[in-house]
C-alpha cells in the first residue's frame, strides 16, 4: 500500500485546474488524483494534454462534493493509507502535503488534520472555509479562528500554533483512508456543504481527534462551484445543518436543540428580508421544510451518536457572542 494520494474534485473546473494545478504539481511530495465528476466542459482533454502525470478517476455521475469523494475514495481504498482532500481552486507553496501526513503518522490519535486556510481574493486575509481552524457551538453552528460568520480577521501569525479542533476544512484536510471508510465516509445525502462537519462529529464522538496545524499555510479562491450569497448555499449550509443534528443526536436532545434552532433560523430568514435578500430568506424555511421530508428516510450510515460532552472551545451559542454580546474575533469570545 502506498502512502497517501492527494485528490481534487472536479466538475466543470477547467479554468480552475488551468489557474492551480501547476502550483499544487510543483509543491507537492504524493501522487495527484483528479476525480472528474461527470463534467461537461474540456477538464479532462485538458489534463491528458497538459498534465499526463495527473491520474484521473472518471466517476459515471455528478453525485456532489460529498457522493463524489465517496466514490473516488472508494476506488482507491486499497492503494493509499491516507489522502488529502483538496478543492480544485486551491494555490499550494511549500511542502505542504508531506507536514500534514507526517503529523498523522507520528500521532495515531488524530484522524484528520488541515493546514491554515487564507483567501485568494482578500489577500492576508484568512478564508471562509476552515481559516484557523474549525468549532461548532451547542446548536451546530460552525464557526473558525479567524472567522466568524461573515467577520474575517487578518492573518497576523496569530494562528501559527497547532490546536485541536470540533472540525476539518473539506478544502483541505489529510485524512487516514481506513477511517474515513469505517465511518461511512461523508453522507451523500448533504451532496454538498457540512458533509465534512458531519463526519467529524462522527469521528471525535467515538473519541478520535482532528488537527490544526498553523505553520502550513495554502490560499482558497472560494466560491467556484456557489457564490457565498448563492441561495442554493445557504439553502445547502441550513438545511445539512439540520440533518447533521438529527443524524448525531439523541431524540430527546435534538428535540430541544431543534426548537431554539428553529426559532433563530426564523430570526436568520426575517434578517435575510430586512437586507433584501428574499431569496436567501426563502431558502432557509425551504430547508426546514425539505429536512423534515428528509429525516423521514433512514441514513444508511447513521447512528445515534453523541457530541463530545464539551467542545474542543467552550461555546454554548456563537450568535449570541456575535450578534449580541458583538463579538468579532475569536480572541473577544
Amino acid at each position: 500500500m502506498q502512502k497517501a494520494a492527494i485528490v481534487i474534485l472536479n466538475y466543470n473546473g477547467e479554468e480552475m485546474l488551468r489557474r492551480y494545478l501547476p502550483s499544487v504539481i510543483s509543491f507537492s511530495t504524493y501522487p495527484i488524483i483528479v476525480a472528474d465528476n461527470a463534467s461537461t466542459d474540456d477538464s479532462l482533454v485538458f489534463l491528458a494534454e497538459y498534465f499526463p502525470q495527473v491520474r484521473i478517476l472518471k466517476l459515471p455521475h455528478n453525485n456532489g462534493f460529498a457522493g463524489g469523494y465517496n466514490e473516488a475514495l472508494g476506488n482507491i481504498k486499497e492503494e493509499f493509507e491516507y489522502c488529502i482532500l483538496l478543492n480544485s481552486d486551491i494555490q499550494i507553496t511549500n511542502s505542504w502535503d508531506y507536514v500534514l501526513i507526517d503529523f498523522l503518522e507520528s500521532n495515531k490519535d488524530f484522524v484528520a488534520v488541515q493546514p491554515k486556510i487564507k483567501s485568494i481574493q482578500n489577500q492576508g486575509y484568512f478564508d471562509h472555509a476552515g481559516a484557523g481552524g474549525g468549532f461548532l457551538d451547542e446548536f451546530g453552528y460552525p464557526y473558525c479562528r479567524g472567522r466568524i460568520f461573515e467577520s474575517v480577521e487578518k492573518d497576523h501569525g496569530q494562528y501559527d500554533d497547532f490546536v485541536e479542533v470540533d472540525w476539518t476544512s473539506g478544502a483541505c484536510m489529510a485524512v487516514r483512508n481506513k477511517s474515513y471508510h469505517d465511518f461511512g465516509g461523508f453522507d451523500s445525502r448533504f451532496f454538498a456543504h457540512m458533509e465534512e462537519i458531519d463526519l467529524c462529529w462522527r469521528f471525535r464522538s467515538s473519541g478520535f481527534k482532528l488537527g490544526y496545524i498553523g505553520k502550513v499555510e495554502v490560499q482558497h479562491l472560494g466560491g467556484a462551484t456557489l457564490s457565498r450569497s448563492n441561495p442554493k448555499k445557504t439553502y445547502l449550509n441550513f438545511r445539512n445543518s439540520l440533518l447533521m443534528l438529527h443524524k448525531n443526536l439523541t431524540g430527546s436532545s435534538f428535540k430541544v436543540k431543534y426548537l431554539i434552532r428553529f426559532f433563530l433560523d426564523v430570526l436568520a430568514s426575517v434578517v435575510f428580508l430586512l437586507k433584501g435578500e428574499k431569496s436567501n430568506a426563502k431558502a432557509v424555511i425551504e430547508a426546514h421544510a425539505d429536512f423534515h421530508k428528509m429525516k423521514k428516510i433512514d441514513f444508511t450510515d447513521s447512528v445515534a451518536l453523541n457530541l463530545p460532552s464539551k467542545s474542543n472551545y467552550k461555546i454554548k451559542s456563537i450568535l449570541w457572542q456575535y450578534y449580541v454580546r458583538k463579538k468579532r474575533r475569536f480572541s473577544e469570545i
